[in-house]
């Protein structure tokens, strides 16, 4: 088995530094705040096994730091068309996938992302694989909420998540919620 190499980036957002991974292809690995790199290498470990990868500092891998920034800047659309890459079960990759689809000013309960992956008795594992994506912003879970329209659980902090949500909802057209009842 060769060893997988990736190439680590460092930019500052207006809510914080995040630390961005890219592989050779160009493709986004991973996305998480400089204050949970703990939890970043952890989940490198997990997902890729322990020596099996190797880290290189890279500015910009594959335009992906200017795209973050863009989007950061105001240009909602400059990451949906981003390549990732995750490693992760099929039914995680399926949550992270459905994540995707969700428009930027756009919220959506877990209910309703379990039911747009035809799994509607699934909202607690939907809520776990929610949580467990290694490419937040770019992947938006910070657009699930509650049932009940409440901010619930971000891996960046609730801040964070309110942060983001106003952001998209200020430069979307028409924002909208879609709750499960």
């Amino acid at each position: 088995m060769s060893i997988l190499r990736f190439y680590m980036d460092r930019m500052e957002t207006p809510i914080g530094e995040l630390v961005l991974l890219a592989d050779d292809g160009g493709r986004l690995r991973s996305v998480d705040w400089t204050e949970h790199e703990p939890r970043f290498a952890r989940l490198l470990r997990l997902h890729y096994g322990e020596g099996q990868y190797a880290l290189e500092r890279r500015d910009d891998p594959g335009g992906l730091s200017t795209a973050l920034g863009a989007y950061f800047d105001g240009d909602l659309r400059a990451i949906e068309a981003l390549p990732v890459e995750t490693a992760g079960t099929p039914f995680q990759r399926e949550v992270w996938t459905a994540l995707r689809s969700i428009p930027p000013g756009t919220t959506i309960s877990y209910g309703e992302l379990a039911r747009r992956i035809g799994r509607p008795s699934a909202v607690r594992a939907v809520g776990l694989a929610n949580g467990a994506n290694p490419i937040g912003v770019v992947v938006p879970c910070h657009r699930v909420i509650g049932s009940d329209g409440a901010l619930t659980g971000y891996g960046g902090g609730i801040e964070r998540k309110r942060w983001l949500l106003a952001h998209e909802s200020a430069l979307s057209p028409a924002p909208q919620m879609c709750l499960a009842l």
